[in-house]
């Protein structure tokens, strides 16, 4: 399937704001916002996290996978891909990340 295909099988971000991958030293290595561009990825992390609890190995394999045909592009085009290129790096490593959900805060109705 295409990577749209394979988004539309996945759960909702509506709810989140963010997602922080923390390394293994516990320090923040990247964020991947619910905005224009990256919601996709986001979808895709939330979606890994949800499975696997975290961002290892595993995870990283099923996310190519997932990622379809931006997979190949990525692996062509080296930076092109920054969240592709961090899942290819979390297998080469076996360094995998930690994850914490920013919650879009809460509106009240008037």
């Amino acid at each position: 399937m295409a990577f749209a295909e394979n988004l539309q099988q996945l759960p909702s971000i509506a709810h989140i704001a963010e997602l922080q991958l923390f390394d293994n030293q516990g320090q923040l290595a990247a964020t991947i916002p619910n905005a224009p561009g990256k919601i996709g990825s986001l979808t895709l992390y939330h979606a890994l996290y949800a499975k696997h609890g975290r961002i290892d190995a595993e995870a990283a394999e099923e996310g190519l996978v997932l990622f379809a045909e931006h997979t190949a592009d990525a692996k062509a085009h080296p930076g092109s891909h920054p969240n592709i290129d961090r899942l290819l790096e979390v297998i080469a490593s076996g360094q995998g990340y930690t994850v914490t959900i920013i919650a879009k805060p809460e509106t009240s109705a008037s």
